[in-house]
């Protein structure tokens, strides 16, 4: 499964990591932590469905969220990189999107998702549109994003040195 695989890889290179969810609800978190040991690196994550908790304990502007929307790479960047932040972890992944049935807009249909990988170095996103009803927009969601971790961890995008004691 590959939450095992990323797993094993964060344990291999002694990096942590913290979730922060809106649209999957806790799925990612839920699955990390279906792997025996995932404290080892897991250190937690915040389920952001309200805007209000993006801004106040993820520190998603408030210009982002008027301006572009919870729904935007821009927001998934700064939840991604306010949960690494909050929970001093090496990682921080976020999603944010519109799982349906409703929700959607011609410019944001229902299964726009974004998810964001933030480290020390840099901050990454992805745009995916899922074509499944609620349930199923959720677990394609979770799984993009556990694949994104993944490949970026395998592919030393994040450093083995990303750990400090500056966060």
């Amino acid at each position: 499964m590959i939450e095992e695989e990323v797993g094993d890889a964060l344990r291999k290179r002694g990096l942590t990591l913290a979730t922060a969810e809106s649209c999957t609800g806790g799925l990612v978190g839920h699955r990390i932590t279906n792997v025996s040991g995932s404290s080892d690196y897991y250190k937690g994550g915040v389920i952001a469905y309200a805007n209000e908790v993006k801004e106040k304990h993820l520190h998603v502007a408030r210009e982002t969220l008027e301006e572009k929307g919870a729904v935007s790479a821009e927001c998934a960047r700064e939840m991604a990189s306010g949960v690494r932040t909050l929970l001093s972890s090496d990682i921080g992944i976020s999603t944010t999107g519109i799982a349906g049935p409703t929700g959607g807009t011609p410019d944001k249909p229902v299964g726009l998702v974004y998810i964001a990988l933030a480290t020390k170095e840099y901050v990454d996103y992805e745009k995916h549109i899922f074509h499944k009803d609620r349930e199923g927009n959720k677990r394609e969601a979770a799984d993009a994003a556990l694949e994104m971790l993944k490949r970026h961890i395998l592919e030393g995008k994040v450093k083995y040195w990303a750990r400090s004691s500056e966060r």
